[in-house]
């Protein structure tokens, strides 16, 4: 594994797709021995989740998605028929050796297997046992299963996402982004690490931990939702405008769009010189933070015209100068040269067995003691079953017989 903050640490992953895969990879980049549990013959439904394919070293393309490339690297894949009893003594058997059991089945599912996490903790009382659902294990839609795009429809975040209703394509707008799904991963891997730190130091014993994407989902409201529960009043939809110091947003310029905050009465003074306009800046209606946000549309207006009529790239030499924060409005391929996240290599290249090279996003995580320097690829269908069944126990003639039996 690539770090050893987490050398120690053995995470029984049987979940698939985005927010639970995407946690334990975090965890496993910090060195959790992370073992994925796929379905035989298929695995994890995400591999299917193309175009793109990830292609072999002859450019012809693998069974493997780049989705499931995103969220998979550092682990070791075992197939094991969750429905099938053998199949759930050997999940029992892991998961006696294992300090995490992560999974995102449907509320209950595990349960008719003897995998919840009541049967499981009987095996070992030291497990910390994460769920990850959409809506929790408790309420009225407890039962119900659920993606990225209907939690961000139902915890309100397109609500305040998108242009205003009265402007050209206005409504309410999904991000780009898995972001309830990625938002619940980062919940999920700080609430592992918190219950595995309180077995360690309060007790020994581990503990359930209940995560939902629609919990996530409305956490991830923030200031939003505390503006709401002052005021009472519901935000409204701003497109690429802020909600806190105003400007700090897009701005179209001669030839493509820049985005820029000027959040502060410093910043903003800076930036009206950088247009040659220091008298907005003396202003009455704009010389002050609360000034701006109430007169916001007036402002807006008055930028709109000044940034149209120049190209992004001279306005930006100009912010830069100034000291304004700003930014071109970059697609992937532009964000991903930027000198800056070049150097500081958030691009890396690991060997795959099937593809050769391949290139992945590196963990931002940057330990001094205990860095994240090195990247295993993600594991191809069962790669490391016999290896795991053997470590577990199991002889080669028994792994065998399970395998003729589809059990692995």
């Amino acid at each position: 594994m690539s770090s050893k903050t987490l050398e120690g640490v053995r995470i029984l992953d049987l979940s698939r797709v985005l927010a639970a895969p995407l946690a334990s990879q975090m965890l496993a980049d910090l060195g959790a021995d992370v073992i994925k549990v796929e379905r035989p013959g298929t695995g994890d439904e995400s591999r299917e989740y193309g175009p793109p394919f990830l292609n072999d070293r002859d450019g012809n393309p693998t069974s493997d998605a780049a989705f499931y490339l995103s969220c998979n690297r550092n682990k070791r894949s075992v197939t094991v028929d969750l429905a099938s009893p053998r199949g759930q003594e050997i999940i029992r058997r892991l998961a006696a050796d294992s300090d995490v059991v992560l999974e995102n089945f449907k509320t209950g599912a595990l349960k008719k297997y003897g995998l919840d996490y009541d049967s499981l903790k009987a095996v070992n009382p030291r497990l910390v046992y994460c769920s990850i659902t959409g809506f929790g294990q408790t309420g009225p839609l407890a039962h119900k299963p659920g993606y990225d795009g209907v939690f961000q429809a139902m915890g309100g975040m397109m609500s305040v996402s998108g242009l205003p209703d009265d402007a050209p394509g206005g409504g309410p707008m999904k991000v780009g982004i898995s972001i309830v799904d990625i938002l619940t991963s980062l919940y999920a891997s700080n609430a592992i690490l918190a219950a595995l730190h309180h077995r360690d130091v309060g007790g020994g014993t581990g503990q359930h931990i209940d995560l939902s994407l629609l919990d996530c989902g409305v956490a991830s409201l923030s200031h939003f939702a505390m503006n709401y529960l002052v005021s009472g009043e519901i935000p409204a939809r701003r497109g690429n405008g802020g909600y806190g110091g105003v400007p700090s947003q897009t701005f179209r310029c001669a030839d493509r769009d820049l985005f820029l905050t000027a959040g502060n009465n410093a910043q903003f003074g800076r930036l009206c010189l950088a247009l040659d306009r220091p008298d907005i800046a003396k202003d009455p209606r704009f010389d002050n933070t609360a000034g701006r946000i109430r007169n916001r549309d007036a402002l807006l207006a008055m930028l709109d015209a000044i940034f149209a009529t120049k190209p992004a790239s001279v306005w930006l030499e100009r912010l830069d100068l100034a000291d304004v924060p700003s930014s071109p409005v970059n697609d992937i391929a532009d964000a991903l040269a930027n000198p800056q996240v070049v150097h500081r290599q958030m691009v890396r290249e690991i060997e795959h067995p099937v593809a050769g090279v391949l290139k992945t996003l590196r963990n931002p995580i940057r330990l001094s003691e205990t860095p994240i320097n090195d990247y295993a690829p993600p594991p191809l269908v069962g790669q490391h079953t016999d290896q795991i069944l053997a470590a577990a126990g199991y002889a080669p003639e028994d792994i065998e017989t399970l395998r003729q039996a589809g059990v692995v």
